[in-house]
């Protein structure tokens, strides 16, 4: 995981900004420091903070949020720090592999689930959790981009794909689920 802090960049003084252009998370993560210190700028969605750099370079009155490091790539001045509005502010990143990690003995193993839409299925997919044991260390839910109001969860335990728990566990929790796939095991964060 990674601190993440977000800088206002821009080729203007602060008064100046008319349109502050960044990628969705990242206007949405400042978006109460955008509300108090720029309400009447245009917020603007790209596909990146380097096209959102790229775009003050050239854009009178475009201000970016970047990290730091793109004011020196770019050219541009740093306008404000840390506005986001969480000092809490994570990314979480994933190393990918066609198999899984060693077993550790000090693993958490992720998983995403989409589960049926009736009275309980989240009770149903975490119940089996329980009854093995097996500590659940986060649960997120996020829209599918499939079907309008069906939701995919994803969650981290502790615990390898290849201990018995998780094993009988996750075989319980598949028959609750519309679609369940196992992301992988990794050793615990220290």
């Amino acid at each position: 995981m990674l601190r993440i802090r977000h800088t206002l960049l821009a080729n203007c003084r602060l008064e100046d900004v008319r349109r502050v252009c960044s990628k969705s998370q990242a206007l949405g993560q400042c978006r109460r420091w955008l509300g108090e210190h720029l309400p009447n700028a245009e917020l603007k969605e790209v596909a990146s903070t380097s096209e959102a750099a790229r775009m003050a370079t050239c854009e009178p009155g475009t201000a970016a949020i970047a990290y730091a490091g793109a004011a020196d790539l770019y050219g541009l001045k740093i306008l404000a720090q840390s506005i986001e509005d969480s000092p809490n502010n994570f990314t979480r990143f994933f190393v990918l592999s066609k198999t899984f990690g060693d077993h550790s003995g000090h693993d958490k193993t992720s998983i995403m689930c989409s589960i049926k839409d009736e009275v309980g299925a989240l009770y149903g997919i975490l119940l089996p959790f329980k009854h093995h044991g097996i500590n659940l260390t986060k649960i997120e839910s996020f829209p599918s981009k499939q079907k309008p109001w069906t939701y995919w969860f994803f969650i981290d335990f502790e615990g390898h794909c290849a201990d018995k728990p998780v094993t009988q566990a996750l075989e319980e929790v598949k028959t609750k689920c519309s679609e369940m796939k196992v992301l992988g095991s990794f050793p615990k964060a220290k």
